[in-house]
């Protein structure tokens, strides 16, 4: 499970420029970067019944090679060696664990050697920032992006989820009205633009931190997943898998916020944001902002 870290991590300025990082306009909408698709997993997902979303990554890789990235993980092997039994019975018999302590150890040629003829890519739970601060900006992220690029699988559930986008939410208060200066951002992998991931959504009451992170630019969407359920994006298009909800937070027409208050302690005020929940195999076209009759 994702882990909320209390320390700020930038000021409210950098975190701006972050998720700015082209362009100020609330006129973008969400685009994909690669042709790959990503699985999203709001965490806690089946792993004895049906296990819909994890066959979803079975049936998508086939009989090709899985890499299950634990680095997450404060029990890496544990969790291993959990995965590498349900994927195992689910037909997928080419699997590679990656785990690593330290930042440099991703550019060793035995680390990167486990992602060549991969064709999906699957980070478990954990701390998300134990995932960006040791394959950020390393060989090892330039084979998982080639692996995405050329039409593979990139799966991750809970803090495996939050690295999807180019920003990714660290902390901020569960349970209560947001406040102003109640936000923790950091980098994410940056797999999708334009789109901040929240996980455990319904389950940890984060629907105020998420409406924070789009008041700080409306124009980027935020979409929580809630455990057990999944969104699997392709082509634009986002597709729910599971048995919760998925809710998709738009702040295209926002017409005001209190966000750039300087009082951090005031409760954060956003008005005229869009919010679209979704439930199982209902689909949501990313450009278009809304919701696909099926």
């Amino acid at each position: 499970m994702a882990t909320a870290r209390k320390q700020p991590l930038t000021k409210k300025s950098t975190v701006k420029s972050a998720i700015n990082t082209k362009s100020n306009s609330n006129t973008r909408t969400p685009k994909r970067l690669n042709k790959g698709t990503l699985i999203i997993i709001g965490g806690r997902e089946d792993k004895e019944k049906e296990m819909a979303i994890l066959k979803e990554i079975a049936e998508k890789t086939g009989r090709a090679k899985l890499v299950i990235a634990t680095l997450a993980s404060q029990v890496a092997d544990e969790v291993w060696q959990e995965y590498k039994k349900i994927f195992h019975s689910l037909g997928i018999k080419n699997l590679e664990h990656f785990n690593i302590v330290q930042h440099h150890e991703a550019s060793e040629p035995d680390n990167i050697a486990k992602f060549k003829n991969a064709h999906s890519v699957f980070f478990t739970g954990g701390d998300q920032l134990k995932i960006t601060t040791k394959i950020g900006g390393t060989p090892v992220m330039d084979e998982v992006m080639k692996i995405y690029k050329s039409g593979g699988v990139i799966a991750g559930t809970s803090a495996g989820a939050a690295i999807m986008g180019k920003t990714m939410l660290v902390g901020g208060d569960n349970m209560e009205s947001h406040k102003v200066g109640n936000w923790m951002m950091s980098p994410g992998l940056g797999f999708i633009e334009d789109i901040i991931i929240d996980q455990h959504f319904a389950q940890r009451g984060r629907i105020g931190r998420l409406l924070g992170a789009v008041a700080l630019n409306p124009g980027i969407m935020g979409i929580g997943i809630d455990e057990d359920t999944a969104i699997v994006v392709k082509d634009g298009v986002i597709k729910v898998i599971g048995t919760n909800a998925v809710y998709v937070v738009d702040g295209h027409n926002v017409s005001s916020t209190n966000i750039s208050e300087a009082d951090a302690e005031k409760t954060m005020s956003m008005h005229d944001v869009r919010l679209h929940i979704l439930a199982n195999q209902e689909k949501f076209h990313l450009r278009k902002r809304e919701v696909l009759k099926t």
